[in-house]
């Protein structure tokens, strides 16, 4: 049994649900980030292009299901962009849209 699910969000139409309760401080997602060229982006599709962040200078694709995690001003994850993750920030209800501070992205 997958322990996130995709299911109804504002990303796309699309948003990370929890499959399992999740407590404070577990992982809840494992990034799978592409690093991008000039060239690699240019060739994206518009949904690639929208997944695509810069941290620390350099551009990643954003890989499914990470993709889809909504940005919430009140979020249950924070990420951890050096290990890259998700980390619950609180606990995390089986059946809850998993979301993070997206503003935190580009740093």
């Amino acid at each position: 049994m997958p322990e996130i699910i995709i299911g109804k969000g504002e990303i796309f139409g699309k948003g990370v649900y929890a499959n399992r309760n999740f407590k404070k401080g577990e992982i809840v997602i494992h990034y799978r980030l592409k690093k991008l060229t000039d060239d690699d982006l240019e060739n994206l599709s518009e949904e690639e292009k929208y997944s695509v962040h810069t941290h620390y200078g350099e551009k990643y694709l954003y890989s499914i299901p990470e993709r889809y995690v909504n940005h919430s001003s009140n979020p249950n994850t924070t990420q951890d962009i050096k290990k890259g993750c998700d980390i619950a920030f609180r606990n995390i209800q089986k059946g809850e849209q998993i979301t993070t501070n997206a503003l935190k992205d580009d740093i």
